[in-house]
């Protein structure tokens, strides 16, 4: 048994048993994974994965026990390298936070900027992406911390914590004839083209949410990933947009008018989340105490510690 032999079956659960996937993934050959996988069952006396001729289906029963110790090895494995370049170097290291483009574009810059500043030889990677992508590159370990609205509290080896709750606000141009509406509805939204968030992204679904519960049907005529874009395409009078109240700035969008409407759309909270039983270095733990200050040393620790199960 070897490590190897190890990675090629977490390897092959995460590209769906495709061993083509798992030899591109892994840098190796087809032939040389099938090989690894025929001499650990050898080894161990089982079959870790259904056949059908060559091809692989899915996970036996055993399959499916050993795939969770597989998981503890290789995490641990990954932390015993973190322990040691802990103590052999303290202040330098490589970070890796997952984000959406909103909280990258208008969460973070103050956040990001401290971290810089306090741990300069720290190289730091910001990694965009969905907010499945985000959660799914905290679990394998691509990422050490992810940051997001949705999905991350829905994964169990996954521990989530608040960073922040905020409301959705509709943006306007200059001269609209909402600025004027006294208190703006529902049904008064309903009677423009919407431009808002992708299913998905930054709280899309409280959107739906807030229509469905009325009984409106809006008319949402483009969906985007990120506010800058609906920004522009709210602009060019292409409809009303919706999007996160911090995503508008007074001084960058001095064409368009901030409307609040907290009162409309369910509040979301964005969550910070790091993989259970993952060893964090210092600095990993500073970003988070800054994110989510009354967090508690004590609690993360517990939350890291624990492999699954709850906060």
């Amino acid at each position: 048994m070897n490590f190897q032999q190890l990675r090629i079956v977490r390897e092959t659960i995460r590209q769906d048993f495709n061993l083509t996937e798992v030899a591109n993934a892994l840098y190796t050959s087809q032939p040389g994974v099938s090989k690894h996988i025929k001499d650990l069952e050898d080894e161990l006396g089982i079959e870790i994965f259904i056949r059908r001729g060559k091809r692989l289906l899915g996970l036996t029963e055993p399959g499916k026990e050993l795939s969770e110790v597989v998981e503890r090895i290789l995490l641990d494995t990954q932390n015993l390298r973190r322990i040691a370049d802990q103590f052999a170097s303290r202040e330098t290291g490589h970070f890796v936070v997952a984000t959406t483009h909103t909280q990258a574009r208008y969460a973070l810059p103050q956040i990001i900027r401290w971290f810089k500043g306090d741990y300069p030889k720290v190289h730091l990677t910001l990694l965009q992406g969905s907010p499945k992508e985000i959660a799914e590159l905290v679990t394998t370990g691509q990422a050490d911390v992810g940051i997001a609205t949705e999905a991350l509290d829905k994964v169990p080896e996954l521990a989530s914590f608040p960073f922040y709750s905020w409301h959705h606000a509709v943006i306007v141009p200059e001269g609209h004839p909402l600025i004027s509406v006294p208190e703006i509805t529902l049904e008064t939204l309903a009677e423009y083209p919407i431009i808002t968030y992708h299913e998905g992204f930054t709280g899309r679904a409280h959107v739906d949410k807030g229509f469905a519960d009325a009984g409106i049907v809006p008319d949402i005529v483009l969906s985007a990933i990120d506010a800058d874009v609906i920004k522009t395409y709210v602009g060019l009078g292409l409809g009303v947009g919706i999007v996160a109240s911090v995503a508008y700035d007074a001084e960058q969008d001095r064409n368009l008018v901030l409307l609040p409407v907290p009162e409309l759309f369910p509040a979301n909270t964005t969550r910070l989340a790091v993989r259970r039983g993952t060893y964090l270095r210092t600095y990993a733990h500073a970003f988070i105490e800054k994110v989510c200050p009354d967090l508690g040393d004590d609690v993360l620790k517990a939350a890291l510690k624990s492999q699954n199960g709850g906060e």
